[in-house]
């Protein structure tokens, strides 16, 4: 998994395989619909709700395939149920994000690819010192997801971003390359 390219054309799988890890593509477009156009899901991520196809695709095209590493969070027949991204925010600091389509909630897909990813990065990337996730103080089923890989609260950042038109506080979460998974 290298996460220096963009999109390369691996799979990853977790260990009992139960979910896989792919680039996204155009053709995937119509399982992206199924979480992008539900408010539910969007209501804790910076984008609003799909309203069409078309404004679908063209996310896909200007976002996802031009992202410098977004996976898709597929079950076993590889169409995706979400997806999960790591963003640059220095040399030795990255942030992961990750939404899933709301009927996979709580089945611990999510869990999966964010232990999945978390231990990759430090193998690609031995720079890294420090994996970050920020996530709003309401959205308690992502900081239990956070929680059970392992990673650390570090605390509340209070008024810490606007997000679709409200200051919002969030949540400080780490993982460090010495932290155990859990």
């Amino acid at each position: 998994m290298d996460l220096n390219e963009t999109q390369p054309a691996v799979v990853v799988s977790s260990p009992p395989g139960r979910i896989s890890l792919r680039p996204m593509t155009l053709s995937d477009v119509d399982d992206y619909m199924v979480w992008a156009t539900d408010a539910e899901v969007a209501r804790f991520c910076s984008w609003e709700p799909c309203t069409s196809r078309e404004e679908a695709i063209k996310y896909i095209t200007d976002s996802v395939l031009t992202h410098p590493w977004l996976r898709a969070i597929c079950l076993e027949d590889y169409r995706p149920i979400g997806y999960i991204l790591i963003m640059p925010v220095d040399k030795i600091r990255k942030e992961i994000g990750y939404v899933l389509a709301r009927k996979y909630w709580g089945k611990g897909f999510a869990t999966e690819a964010v232990r999945l990813v978390t231990a990759e990065v430090f193998k690609a990337m031995p720079e890294v010192e420090r994996l970050e996730a920020l996530v709003d103080v309401d959205n308690v089923g992502s900081q239990r997801v956070l929680e059970k890989v392992g990673f650390t609260r570090e605390g509340v950042m209070r008024k810490f971003i606007v997000m679709k038109g409200s200051v919002r506080d969030m949540v400080m979460f780490s993982f460090l390359p010495t932290d155990p998974f859990k």
